[in-house]
């Protein structure tokens, strides 16, 4: 090597020195990669806002760009969205929300008074007057009061205490925080969940990320997607093989399967409950969409006391409701409750802490719910108004309901189940052995492939069946009822032709 000893000392610093950027550090991997992130979160799935509704909103973007397409938009059936469905709010509501927001406005004659003396109430009950102060954790007192209110009249005089009512940022979060409080233990003795098949994957996606055990039970399709316990008793059995079943989750009215159960059928899970020692959990956030003649719902604390102290003093329940469905559809609010019942005083002293960490739940979405609790009275101004809006909002639901049961069961290969209640269907699809072959060779769920597909060439946003869990061999997609009338005309008369070309391609 030539040049002199200090040059060639120096080509050897340059060699061995590491990669330095400006700032001095060499090339180094990032704290947080996809192997170093939290292995729960990587197990998340969630497939109301899955690849489906992710190439959904590419299409819409290439829409705009002038890409041509054989339709000229997207309609998103996938998710129970009733406002961007078209749904108008209820005017009440939004009154009283505009005055608690800009309380200038109190001064103005355009707004009716039974919606000032509202509004002054859910100000006074918040810091400074105002919806920009943080709450209680558990919630503004005075809203977790006319919590309580309204559940005592719902379920006929049955006392509710406002104590056991929180306050929370749509049902889901209550949901979650019930969750994390029942899970513990390792190995046998990690806590099992109770869920139905299909499921609403909040709470497959919820398990996965405290590592807890999902246990599935199947509603049985071939009767209305109803619950028999003899399929509980069936799973906890199986479960408690290798984990420690402690909670059963019951959605009803149902989602994504649209069933109501009978009252028969919650008497035989809460009886289940306490032959198992399970905590119960009563996700009723459709408690008013109910559609079909006979069919009724049934509060689970409701028929619990109904049943005698023997149940009403020892079942543990948590049950939850939202602003989000029924006649309202303010999903945005994110306004929600959850009602605890037979909860360990120790415990709920926990369940208070674990609330405090996140502050509070939104203050509009609190001020949201409270009037959907308490809505305009008969002998106020604004109830007549109310009382329509309600009615048409139900009406209309109840006319989609029975529309796309109809529709659907003309198509040859497609089979729907009446939608007793909630906001969605859940029909099974017949699809070709040539097509399941096809969706194989791109490594997709066969009803995935069918939704993509369908996607592609309508326009038409559904989610497959596999996101919410199926029995092997079945194939289903879940579909809203909430377009607006016209709208899901086209909507089920484009599924039906699109199944047809289908069955024909793959046959």
């Amino acid at each position: 090597m030539g040049g002199s000893l200090n040059e060639r000392n120096g080509t050897l610093c340059e060699l061995q020195k590491p990669n330095m950027t400006e700032n001095g550090f060499g090339h180094r991997e990032r704290v947080l990669n996809v192997d170093t992130i939290n292995p729960n979160v990587k197990r998340v799935e969630y497939a109301v806002r899955g690849p489906i509704v992710q190439r959904a909103m590419q299409i819409e973007k290439e829409l705009k760009e002038g890409v041509k397409k054989p339709f000229t938009e997207v309609i998103k059936a996938n998710i129970g969205d009733a406002h961007a469905m078209g749904q108008k709010p209820i005017t009440f509501f939004r009154q009283v929300i505009a005055l608690c927001v800009y309380p200038d406005l109190l001064e103005d004659d355009k707004f009716p008074e039974d919606a000032k003396n509202r509004a002054r109430r859910i100000l006074q009950a918040c810091g400074g007057g105002s919806l920009g102060a943080y709450s209680a954790s558990p919630g503004i007192e005075v809203i977790r009061q006319d919590v309580a209110k309204y559940i005592e009249k719902r379920d006929g005089g049955i006392p509710s205490n406002p104590d056991n009512i929180y306050l929370s940022t749509g049902a889901s979060d209550a949901i979650v925080t019930m969750l994390k409080l029942l899970t513990s233990g390792e190995g046998k003795t990690r806590t099992g969940v109770m869920i139905s098949i299909p499921q609403y994957p909040l709470y497959s996606a919820a398990l996965a990320e405290l590592a807890a055990v999902q246990v599935s039970y199947y509603l049985d399709e071939d009767k209305c997607w109803s619950l028999d316990v003899n399929e509980l008793r069936r799973a906890v059995k199986a479960a408690r093989e290798h984990c420690n079943p402690r909670a059963l989750c019951i959605i009803n009215p149902g989602n994504p399967t649209g069933q109501v159960q009978s009252r028969q059928c919650i008497e035989d899970v809460i009886r289940f409950a306490a032959e198992e020692h399970l905590f119960l959990m009563a996700d009723e956030v459709y408690q008013d969409n109910v559609y079909t003649e006979g069919c009724q719902f049934h509060s689970f604390k409701k028929v619990l006391f109904e049943m005698g102290s023997e149940y009403s003093s020892v079942v543990e329940l948590a049950s939850f409701h939202s602003t989000s469905k029924c006649y309202m559809g303010e999903c945005g609010f994110r306004g929600g409750y959850m009602e605890v019942i037979n909860m360990d005083p120790e415990v709920k002293l926990q369940l208070t802490k674990l609330v405090s960490v996140r502050l509070c739940p939104s203050i509009p979405g609190q001020a949201m719910l409270d009037l959907v609790v308490n809505p305009p009275q008969p002998d106020e101004p604004s109830y007549a108004t109310f009382i329509k809006e309600r009615t048409a909002n139900l009406h209309i639901l109840s006319e989609k309901a029975k529309m796309t049961e109809q529709v659907l069961n003309t198509v040859p290969g497609i089979h729907c189940n009446p939608v007793q209640g909630a906001m969605y269907t859940f029909p099974r699809l017949t699809l070709p052995e040539k097509a399941i072959n096809a969706a194989k060779e791109k490594e997709q769920a066969p009803d995935m492939f069918y939704c993509m597909k369908l996607l592609e060439e309508t326009g038409i946003c559904l989610v497959p069946g596999s996101g919410f869990g199926q029995r092997d061999g079945t194939y289903h997609f879940r579909m809203t009822i909430l377009p607006g009338t016209e709208k899901l005309k086209i909507v089920l008369e484009k599924i039906g032709e699109f199944h047809k070309l289908f069955t024909e391609e793959f046959s």
